[in-house]
């Protein structure tokens, strides 16, 4: 594609924002578009016999004989509003991110709040369920914590569930995260996300659309966002998905933009589990610690020191020589932890304490105790 030199002047970004706000008008269409006639400016000019030409739907031809330039007004004040870290990456804008410019259908227009230079980074995605079980969300926390401490960025949707434990998990790793919107860059789906997408902006993040600001949280709109997630990723990791699931979406996604894929596994018995082994069944990376998606990456990062072991938390070592090993993840009874360990019943409920506590394990009805992780 044959593109004007990169968007420089908001006369220049007019046009890209009045094309992209154009009815009828992918992201495939608009880079059909610029192929054809070379900039966003040129389209306008083309009139209605070059419209016609190439088979622009009557609809979208009307719009470009009159495009609504207040829109477009709305659309600049926002992006140019002082002091506030406000961004519009176009297609041939030098800090559009190269591995999502890749993909069969990346967005044309960008808007981004926080620091755009992030976006072409060294990511991972990470997505699941929305309504995961508090094992699924500790997984992807700390997964996400883990690879953050790494240095890999931590990319997803600001969606209840496993995208905000990602990005928590993130934050708690001292690491970089990057919240694809499915709404405009000035609103937060789930309300309650907000202080979370401050925090993420805070700490040196970005939040990013491909809706105009004012848009609002439009069911059709999310499912579009997932190849961004995915788009912006060296892989994906998907930690708890049901077999009919908008993460599975988002695999599919990353197997067709050549992009890595790996799942957590679960319980046969867990339902949330069955997206993650169908997606190893089908050639997904089953993952156990965040090392098995490291050893992918190994020469991109800089490994830590080697006495700050990854998964200190994510598979009971630190607790190797203490009671959690002794646990099952089938209901376990202190009389069996008494008998396995020789310690005294009293002591063992108290480790029981600190362990459940910790999320490591978990009281089940009738006495007794399942291991979490």
């Amino acid at each position: 594609m044959t593109l004007s030199a990169p968007v420089t002047d908001p006369n220049e970004l007019r046009y890209w924002l009045a094309l992209h706000r154009a009815p009828l008008i992918g992201s495939v269409r608009f880079r059909r578009l610029l192929e054809h006639f070379g900039s966003p400016q040129a389209v306008f000019m083309a009139g209605p016999a070059g419209w016609g030409a190439i088979g622009v739907p009557a609809r979208t031809m009307d719009y470009l004989t009159a495009p609504r330039w207040e829109w477009v007004e709305a659309d600049l004040r926002w992006i140019f509003s002082e002091g506030v870290g406000h961004h519009c990456l176009t297609l041939d804008h030098p800090l559009y991110p190269p591995l999502l410019r890749e993909i069969p259908d990346p967005p044309a227009v960008i808007f981004v709040r926080g620091d755009p230079t992030i976006l072409s980074g060294n990511h991972i995605a990470v997505v699941g369920s929305r309504s995961p079980t508090p094992s699924g969300q500790r997984t992807a926390r700390e997964f996400a914590r883990d690879l953050a401490m790494q240095g890999l960025g931590i990319v997803s949707g600001l969606a209840m569930g496993i995208d905000a434990a990602s990005h928590v998990g993130a934050l708690e790793g001292q690491g970089i995260t990057v919240a694809v919107a499915g709404t405009g860059p000035d609103r937060i789906y789930p309300r309650h996300h907000e202080q979370l997408a401050d925090d993420i902006l805070d700490r040196g993040g970005a939040l990013i659309s491909e809706y105009p600001p004012g848009t609002g949280p439009l069911a059709a709109n999310f499912p579009r966002r997932n190849r961004i997630i995915s788009g912006l990723a060296m892989g994906a990791l998907v930690v708890e998905a049901a077999l009919k699931s908008g993460s599975l979406i988002t695999a599919r996604l990353a197997v067709e933009q050549n992009r890595d894929v790996f799942a957590v596994p679960g319980s046969i018995h867990n339902p949330l589990a069955r997206g993650c082994h169908q997606l190893i069944q089908q050639g997904a990376k089953l993952v156990q610690t965040p090392d098995d998606i490291l050893e992918e990456y190994e020469t991109l990062l800089v490994r830590p020191d080697a006495h700050s072991p990854l998964t200190s938390d994510m598979d009971g070592t630190r607790n190797e020589a203490g009671l959690l090993k002794y646990i099952a993840y089938e209901v376990t009874t202190v009389d069996t932890l008494v008998a396995a360990t020789g310690l005294a019943a009293d002591a063992i409920v108290s480790e029981l304490l600190g362990l459940e506590l910790s999320g490591d394990i978990a009281a089940v009805p009738g006495g007794g105790y399942m291991r979490l992780r």
